[in-house]
């Protein structure tokens, strides 16, 4: 059971088998009581403390910064004395984030060009943390550590990206009086990190501030566990990441893929993809984001700028940009923002929901044919070894 517990992979199986589930329940007859539930609002506290007030708010604002953290910690672990120590290595993830933000936007607004729908835009340049990293835990071994560590650095940048693309482009509005003091509680969290405070009520008093000061602003308040984790040191970050690891694996995100996926599937799916903007979604999420992730990382080791993470190989760096295709919570939550017809959001959501699906896919077999050819390699190898030496004595 410890063991299980443990195991990386059991949290992908975890997160998939919810998702089948919530997709299922969302589309049986009696689906209604599911889709309320998440949607249901509720009071916490006073009115005007503005909380998130359905269960599904309350998951991705709050649940979701849990996860953060952990992904945070991985990062920060790596840039001091790991994958991404160096400075070739750790500006690696920003290029081939652009790239893969870039190329799937211009995919979009060819398809869109001459309709008023190029407002979306935004919809296929995200990734999705959760999904990707979970794809890449069920290939265990197939998928080097390396890779792992640039796919979660690759989508965390993503997501801050995201971030800036809906506060700047979607009219989503920035209260910046709130945003200053989120930034004053953050320089607090700071400051206790370099006198060296003992971590205890202070940091987690700040911690929360900071994630109620990020909500009221407008900002997307779960990328608060990101900023929480750099402001940390390490060996404090290690206890916080041991106290709540389970909690995320086996509670938080289960509860995420059931909240995000109840999505109800139109009996006319096939001629929704077949728009503009389920073209532009689709094409975008499954082609342009490997796409741009592999040209953009080509250039920039090409002009000696970067460097790869140690044992990957280019070939791997084509696959990891096929995980970087899916881009669900944030490609949906920009969705909401661009378009205000129900219809044009059901082809959109079906569409990010196809991209998902086809860039899973694509990402496990192309991995699996990788393991296959260097097992072959490794058996050729080994049969040639013996004649080999026969030749040199």
């Amino acid at each position: 059971m410890r063991d299980l517990l443990n195991d990386s992979r059991t949290t992908g199986v975890l997160l998939f088998s919810c998702t089948i589930l919530s997709l299922i329940i969302a589309n049986s007859n009696d689906n209604h009581w599911f889709s309320s539930f998440w949607n249901r609002h509720f009071q916490v506290g006073s009115s005007r403390l503005k909380l998130p007030a359905t269960p599904i708010e309350w998951i991705n604002n709050f649940g979701m910064s849990f996860f953060f953290v952990l992904a945070a910690t991985e990062i920060k672990r790596e840039l001091l004395g790991g994958q991404l120590s160096t400075f070739k290595k750790a500006i690696l993830p920003f290029g081939a984030a652009f790239g893969g933000m870039l190329v799937p936007a211009i995919i979009f607004a060819f398809f869109n060009f001459h309709s008023h729908y190029i407002h979306g835009w935004g919809i296929p340049t995200a990734t999705d943390i959760a999904f990707s990293l979970a794809v890449a835990s069920l290939l265990g071994k197939r998928f080097p550590v390396g890779l792992k560590i640039l796919l979660m650095a690759i989508a965390i940048i993503d997501d801050l990206g995201a971030i800036v693309v809906i506060a700047l482009f979607y009219g989503n509005q920035i209260h910046w009086l709130f945003l200053m003091f989120s930034g004053l509680t953050y320089l607090g969290l700071l400051a206790c990190n370099y006198f060296k405070v003992k971590f205890g009520s202070i940091q987690i008093i700040l911690g929360i501030c900071m994630w109620y000061m990020m909500l009221q602003s407008g900002i997307e308040a779960s990328i608060t566990g990101v900023l929480f984790a750099f402001a940390l040191p390490i060996k404090d970050l290690a206890v916080i990441e041991k106290a709540i690891h389970r909690y995320v694996n086996f509670l938080i995100l289960p509860l995420f893929a059931l909240a995000n996926t109840a999505i109800i599937i139109p009996t006319h799916v096939l001629s929704a993809l077949n728009t503009p903007v389920g073209m532009g979604v689709i094409v975008g999420l499954v082609i342009g984001k490997p796409v741009g992730i592999f040209l953009a990382s080509r250039l920039m080791v090409g002009l000696n700028i970067a460097q790869l993470p140690s044992h990957a190989k280019w070939n791997q760096i084509l696959g990891m940009g096929s995980l970087a295709g899916i881009g669900f919570t944030m490609s949906i939550f920009t969705t909401m923002l661009a378009f205000s017809e129900t219809v044009v959001r059901d082809i959109s959501k079906i569409s990010i929901l196809i991209s998902v699906l086809v860039s899973m896919g694509l990402s496990y077999l192309y991995f699996y044919m990788l393991s296959l050819k260097t097992a072959g390699t490794s058996i050729q190898i080994s049969e040639s070894q013996p004649e080999m030496q026969l030749n040199v004595s």
